[in-house]
């Protein structure tokens, strides 16, 4: 004797999500390194200054410039002027700027932002729609 086995098709329509508000608070903390170019910086091809000829904002020497993160960026000012960031690397014990055209005596700021307090949450939850199953037989 055969096996009879009932067929069902059935469809659906998508979940929908509307309103909401997700709120994010960025909290940046910022510190800078103030140096000046000796002539002992300048190379041949590049000016290399060892984290310990900086100072910090306030006026303290600097040992070692932090490790650079994902969540943190960094500028580099000429005599004041901001630098292309592909012309400088940052490493916990120098500064590399990728020039020899700085005279002796200009001033070098090095500033670090970190965004690592960036905090999102839903402040608004959303509604989200039932699907809709219609069941063909």
């Amino acid at each position: 004797m055969a096996v009879i086995k009932p067929v069902y098709t059935a469809t659906s329509t998508t979940p929908v999500a509307s309103g909401g508000a997700i709120g994010t608070v960025v909290t940046p903390a910022t510190t800078r390194y103030f140096a000046a170019v000796a002539a002992g910086d300048i190379g041949e091809t590049t000016i290399t200054i060892a984290a310990t000829s900086f100072v910090d904002d306030a006026d303290a020497p600097v040992v070692a410039f932090p490790a650079l993160t994902a969540s943190q960026t960094y500028n580099v000012y000429v005599n004041g002027v901001m630098q292309q960031s592909s012309l400088s690397t940052v490493t916990t014990t120098s500064l590399v700027l990728d020039t020899v055209d700085i005279s002796v005596g200009v001033p070098v700021t090095l500033e670090i932002a970190s965004f690592a307090n960036t905090v999102s949450t839903i402040t608004t939850q959303p509604t989200i729609s039932t699907p809709v199953i219609t069941v063909i037989t």
